[in-house]
């Protein structure tokens, strides 16, 4: 019986294209003891340049514990997943080489997979990458290589053979920089719920399954209108009611059905749900200091923003893998809807508090499977009439 192995392996640049590197690692999948890793800047190039050399990286180490191993690769890249598993067409041209060798590398052994994982669980990897893009952004060559857990150097020098990953390895192919993206965006119109009992007293409202207003009915059915011809393919909304009540116009108005994603649904605020940001002030000051320095912390028995970021993430990369190519329209709210502009615009997280959406506003983001996501429009209201929003 052939040895099983694991790869978990990422990549990212700062600014896609920009100052690029990727890590990667390999476990024993029967006891997940880590065998071997190794992290590397590569200069300037795009995400998926640099999250193919991810695998690349991890294929050679899996070869050089044994290459007649049966092999599962991780990642959180749906691009290199899907296209190393056959299912999407390699269309960009900078890509094809890399996925190339990525293949030749995995030839070898006994068997392998590629399986995509939501970015949480990918977060040694992550590490690693994003350890090789400092070094990258900061221009100092970087070289890491252990086994069994070990310690890791950094190289003063760059390393002899061409830079880009453990072993031997074509060149790098040319970054992209300003080429438009060769294939046809994931569009996601994004639909915050209309106005309810607690927005029109700006409290805040969480997990509690509020209806709308009659002015949020009307909101809604302004969306409906504005829509209505725009080419939106599926709609889907958060399980919450006044998402769904804000969805089910829009949905009739394009004859299509409602689907629900629990992970578009609101941020549990916990004990402040219904308190107004002054009545958490008054009564819970330090909580509420902590709230807004650190998006890990969170309302007492609530959660917190980099929880809603991280569950955020994964629904929308199960939803462009289902949808690709489409345009949706996503129903939720306040805290959802910022966070996919927040990771569109690359933004840090503090963002999130420096963003304003009004009830029933739409924004809008492309999400290109080979480049980058735009965002198109932000807090867009004019679909509502003067003093609607």
């Amino acid at each position: 019986m052939s040895r099983r192995l694991v790869i978990e392996a990422d990549g990212g640049s700062r600014g896609n294209p920009g100052p690029a590197g990727f890590g990667a690692l390999v476990r024993d999948a029967d006891t997940g003891e880590l065998l071997a890793e190794v992290a590397e800047a590569v200069g300037r190039a795009t995400n998926n340049v640099a999250e193919y050399r991810g695998l690349i990286a991890g294929l050679a180490a899996a070869q050089g514990l044994d290459p007649a191993a049966a092999v599962e690769a991780r990642m959180d890249s749906k691009l290199v997943v899907e296209q190393m598993s056959g299912r999407w067409r390699i269309k960009h041209a900078a890509l094809r080489p890399l996925a190339e060798e990525a293949r030749a590398k995995a030839a070898g052994f006994a068997a392998v997979s590629y399986v995509w994982v939501p970015r949480a669980d990918n977060a040694h990897a992550d590490a690693l990458a994003n350890e090789a893009m400092d070094a990258a952004a900061e221009g100092r060559p970087v070289r890491l290589e252990a086994a069994s857990g070990g310690a890791a150097d950094s190289a003063a020098e760059p390393p002899a053979e061409p830079a880009g990953g453990a072993g031997t390895r074509a060149p790098q192919p040319a970054a992209t920089g300003w080429a438009a993206p060769d294939t046809e965006p994931t569009r996601l119109v994004l639909l915050r719920h209309g106005e309810t009992p607690m927005s029109t007293e700006q409290r805040f409202a969480g997990v509690g399954d509020i209806g709308l207003t009659e002015t949020g009915h009307a909101q809604a059915r302004a969306a409906a209108r504005h829509l209505a011809g725009s080419g939106i393919d599926v709609v889907v909304s958060s399980p919450l009611r006044r998402a769904r009540d804000t969805a089910q116009p829009v949905a009739a108005e394009l004859a299509l059905p409602v689907e629900v994603d629990e992970g578009l649904r609101e941020t549990d605020f916990g004990a402040w749900e219904g308190m107004t940001f002054g009545e958490v002030q008054r009564s819970r000051p330090d909580e509420l200091r902590r709230w807004l320095a650190d998006t890990a912390a969170a309302p007492e028995g609530g959660e917190s923003f980099a929880a809603v970021a991280e569950r955020v993430a994964e629904a929308r990369e199960k939803l462009l893998a289902r949808h690709t190519g489409r345009t949706v329209l996503v129903v939720s709210h306040v805290t959802p809807i910022k966070v996919l502009l927040q990771q569109a615009l690359l933004a840090p997280p503090k963002a999130l508090f420096r963003m304003h959406l009004d009830v029933g506003c739409l924004s809008r983001i492309d999400c290109f499977s080979d480049g980058p996501t735009l965002v198109r429009s932000l807090n867009d209201t004019g679909h509502l009439g003067p003093g609607s929003a």
